[in-house]
């Protein structure tokens, strides 16, 4: 039977189990938040189930545990920002108040981020932008696990992207975070873990050859979605992250990982914008009207409505953890 336990249950394991590990206290606060997010949102596949990845990572030396990242005010609109081979949570909490108030000030505002260990989902990171009322994107990479359209061996990362939205009237923003691949590699993996196919198209066995074996894709590479649509965008993010902030591209990621299960070292970049200095005072209610029109559009919904409808829900409920999984955490946390 699944382990059920309440949200500050699941963010003391996380949090225990990084301290015991030798994680700094501000890194394990950021980690264990961001866990604890995506576990309130429904988002197994960048909950609990990365917990063991972050510590295999400090074991390995591959992450610092106590790094302090370092952040450069570059120009009036740009931070720059070295995780110092950290991980990517107190990256981004640092640097995205700098942001935040150069996005005001400015009217646009760019982040980048290298030297970053990144397991995490994106949509926690951008989501506070929007509830400051700004627009806001990110992008990330990681070691290769994808195949551009027409090959067969890995040279991008998955490379998701978030966007998010801020609406007006105290309603929470509508932010949606999708991989460039076909599928989330968290997602193949549960998928191997508990012995399902995934559909085709996701990925290639290591010979080459279309699979919907989740455990030949991750012995092979993954597939963009929509071919070349996808790996267009693939590329793109990886100009906008390793690119941009002088960070690795996923080949580069892939030669300097350990092999250790945990995270790579990646790059991310965000942009933020203030919808006033365009739009002016409407740009609230002529969003809303958008919307409105898209949910009255037959069975339509509004991006990350199943993540809000769950945070809803763990909040009374709590979350159920997988008994083997439990398990594992409460070793690493010392518990055991």
């Amino acid at each position: 039977m699944p382990a059920a336990i309440s949200l500050k249950e699941c963010r003391a394991l996380a949090f225990d189990a990084l301290s015991h590990a030798g994680v700094s206290h501000a890194n394990a606060e950021a980690v264990a938040d961001h866990i604890t997010r995506a576990e309130a949102d429904g988002c197994k596949s960048h909950g609990l189930f990365r917990l063991p990845g972050y510590v295999a990572s400090v074991n390995s030396g591959a992450a610092d545990p106590q790094a302090e990242p370092e952040i450069v005010d570059a120009a009036p609109g740009l931070v720059a920002v070295d995780a110092r081979r950290g991980f990517a949570p107190l990256a981004i909490a640092r640097g995205r108040g700098a942001l935040a108030d150069k996005a005001h000030e400015q009217g646009i505002a760019c982040m980048t981020i290298r030297n970053s260990f990144n397991f995490a989902a994106l949509w926690p990171d951008i989501e506070p932008l929007a509830e400051a009322g700004l627009v806001a994107f990110t992008f990330v990479n990681s070691q290769s696990f994808m195949a551009p359209a027409g090959g067969t061996e890995a040279l991008f990362g998955t490379n998701p992207m978030a966007f998010a939205c801020p609406r007006g009237g105290g309603r929470a923003p509508m932010v949606f975070d999708q991989a460039s691949a076909a599928m989330a590699r968290g997602e193949i993996q549960i998928a191997a873990r508990d012995g399902h196919t995934v559909p085709a198209g996701t990925g290639l066995g290591s010979d080459g050859q279309p699979t919907t074996d989740p455990a030949a894709i991750l012995a092979g590479v993954q597939l963009p979605f929509g071919g070349y649509k996808g790996s267009s965008i693939a590329l793109m993010v990886e100009l906008m992250t390793g690119g941009l902030s002088g960070g690795f591209f996923g080949y580069e990621s892939a030669a300097d990982h350990k092999r250790d299960g945990g995270p790579s070292n990646g790059a991310q970049s965000f942009i933020a914008i203030d919808p006033g200095r365009l739009a002016g005072p409407e740009f609230f209610a002529h969003v809303e009207a958008l919307f409105e029109r898209l949910l009255a559009n037959g069975e339509a919904r509004l991006p990350g409505d199943r993540r809000l409808a769950a945070r809803a829900r763990t909040a009374e409920e709590g979350i159920t953890v997988e008994d083997a999984l439990y398990t594992t955490l409460q070793g690493l946390a010392g518990r055991v």
